[in-house]
């Protein structure tokens, strides 16, 4: 396909409203027709908070401040972090205005390494201190909120660049204000730090919007918790705060309809992004009751019930874990629950709670930590969100087996149904678990700026358990962050039963000719999975990403981790063997695991037997 009609077809799926909705934002921001361009702020001065009083029953947990997750410290000086230090890379940043810093800064490496010590979870963290007796927690968080506001004044250095990091931090700061009991009475430097960094986001919301993914949602829900507090803060009235409020509820009203499918699926195909999703309109909703605002619509709550059973239902079985699912750039708001960061229950719990009046989770555990901190009360019902289930919106399926009495076995299966444009080129990935095991896993993300192969590698085919024809993505790159050609599923069945194994089937052809058909059939002993190709040049290759551990060939059978595996084919092998690839479940973290690849030159079909 030509490179230029290519390109035209994909602008057209992605909506020329969006594209002329970014179009004016990057033109006006250049020209200085945008108002962002003219904004002049103060930097706001504390105190942020005041010390209240010690409630006695909160959950007694240590602060901790885990970069992406992992067990690691920011870049610090007597104690505070550096606000323009990269984590990842520790490279400092000059603090120019924020429209005039590029987007890839040489020697940066990813901004999101300067970008995390911003997001204020360090906030909650000192909030939950003085809920559970720390009598310095506010004077420290007072200290850093005070370091933050002179080191990044209004609009000025890479932390004001994106209207997504301005807008969870503050969803933050009126969380910790809601955990204090700060809400009603703030302090007048606390309102007017939320009101610069809603200047901020309000005139950029419209790019936001044209993403159509979690930046919109996002900013929509700071705009509306932000506006609100404004405005009920003010006795006399505050149009600029009204206008902010209804304008969060606006979109977050419109991106509800839009961006969550009637099925749960959300428009980004990214478990990790699809929990930064709810989470934000957890905190909207929770925000809305804590003010006594009019409800949400009857339709954006039916979304959420489904979005939340959605990500109840990608629960590994023994709920510690998920799949890797997607983009994940290591983002998690609201963590007041001391779990590790790819353990979703916390937000499960909460949005279950919240938009369907029922627990996810009828035992208690630390999902419960989030609710008992913001005083949401726990429902005596419950609802389990696990079960088989297709989501045919967004080209997910779900099958779940029971093992023996105490352990299960879940697959996750992805197809193509793009109404979106896709992040990774992982058409027909399948994501097997025993219990808590990963057995066939996905590669993650690793980081959105990297060098080569790791920038071509994990979002690329070869990084997920599928085949990759002729060493080439099933969609072609057309930037860092899209891929063109969307393929169409051809062949997708309704989930069935045959012969005491649940079924599945989807296939797709490729924007080159070449074509892949799989077929599923899991039970309680065993995954078979049939895969047939054609129309390939020179070579297909199958790869199945294995858990790390130790695996070595019994006779024509590969075993470890509990499983054994053993692939037949039609015609003649080129290679069947084990090769090392890599995985990234934490992000900025690679790490190295096994991988089966077995190559053929002929079209035909594999037949892969997971046997357990």
């Amino acid at each position: 396909m030509n490179p230029v009609l290519l390109k035209l077809i994909t602008a057209w799926r992605l909506g020329p409203v969006n594209i002329g909705r970014a179009l004016y934002y990057r033109l006006g921001v250049r020209f200085g027709v945008n108002p962002v361009r003219t904004l002049v702020a103060q930097s706001p001065a504390g105190p942020f908070f005041v010390a209240g009083a010690v409630d006695s029953s909160a959950s007694k947990l240590l602060f901790t401040t885990k970069p992406f997750g992992l067990d690691t410290n920011f870049p610090s000086e007597s104690g505070i972090p550096l606000w323009h230090k990269s984590v990842i890379t520790e490279q400092e940043v000059p603090c120019l205005p924020w429209w005039q810093m590029p987007d890839f800064i040489d020697g940066l490496g990813d901004i999101k390494g300067i970008w995390e010590a911003s997001r204020f979870d360090w906030v909650l963290g000192f909030a939950k201190q003085s809920l559970a007796g720390d009598g310095q927690a506010l004077s420290q968080l007072n200290a850093w909120l005070a370091d933050w506001s002179e080191k990044n004044p209004p609009y000025m250095g890479a932390n004001w660049k994106c209207g997504q990091e301005a807008s969870i931090r503050v969803m933050h700061l009126a969380m910790a204000a809601h955990l204090l009991g700060q809400v009603t009475e703030p302090q007048e430097g606390l309102l007017e730090l939320v009101r610069v960094h809603l200047q901020r986001i309000a005139p950029t919301i419209q790019y936001a919007i044209a993403q159509d993914n979690n930046h919109g949602t996002s900013e929509a829900a700071a705009l509306f918790i932000g506006g609100s507090w404004l405005m009920c803060a003010n006795s006399s009235g505050d149009g600029e705060a009204r206008h902010w409020m209804n304008l969060g509820r606006k979109w977050l009203e419109n991106r509800a309809r839009r961006l969550i499918e009637t099925d749960g699926c959300f428009s980004q195909y990214s478990l990790n992004y699809h929990r930064v999703m709810l989470d934000s309109y957890s905190m909207a909703e929770l925000w809305r009751k804590e003010l006594a605002l009019p409800d949400f619509s009857a339709e954006l709550v039916r979304r959420l019930q489904a979005a939340t059973a959605w990500l109840g239902n990608m629960v590994s079985p023994d709920g510690g874990d998920t799949p890797n699912l997607g983009a994940n750039d290591g983002a998690r708001l609201l963590p007041l629950a001391e779990t590790d960061y790819r353990d979703v229950r916390p937000s499960v719990q909460l949005a279950s709670v919240l938009f369907a009046g029922k627990r996810a989770y009828q035992d208690s555990g630390p999902w419960d930590e989030p609710l008992q901190l913001l005083r949401v009360p726990l429902p005596a019902t419950s609802v389990d969100y696990r079960r088989s289930c297709r989501y045919d919106l967004g080209g997910f399926a779900v099958l779940r087996e029971a093992v023996s009495h105490e352990n299960q076995a879940m697959l996750l299966f992805r197809y193509p149904r793009f109404r979106f444009r896709p992040g990774q080129s992982d058409l027909l990935h399948v994501d097997f678990w025993l219990d808590g095991l990963n057995v066939l896993r996905d590669a993650g993300s690793y980081s959105y700026n990297c060098d080569e192969p790791w920038q071509s590698y994990f979002p690329g085919s070869q990084a997920h358990n599928t085949v990759q024809f002729d060493g080439r993505d099933a969609m072609p790159r057309l930037s860092r962050f899209l891929f063109g050609a969307w393929p169409k599923g051809r062949g997708v069945s309704a989930l069935g039963e045959k012969d005491g194994f649940q079924t599945m089937a989807a296939g797709y052809r490729d924007w080159k000719g070449a074509y892949h058909q799989r077929g599923l059939a899991l039970s309680g002993s065993a995954l078979r999975v049939t895969d047939d190709i054609k129309g390939f040049e020179k070579s297909a290759v199958l790869r199945w990403r294995l858990a790390p551990g130790e695996w070595h060939w019994k006779d024509d059978w590969l075993v470890g981790c509990g499983v054994r595996i053993h692939v037949e084919a039609d015609q003649p092998l080129k290679r069947c063997e084990l090769v090392e690839g890599w995985e990234s479940r934490y992000y900025s973290q690679k790490t190295p695991l096994p991988v089966l690849e077995i190559e053929m030159e002929q079209a035909g079909r594999l037949t892969t037997e997971l046997r357990y």
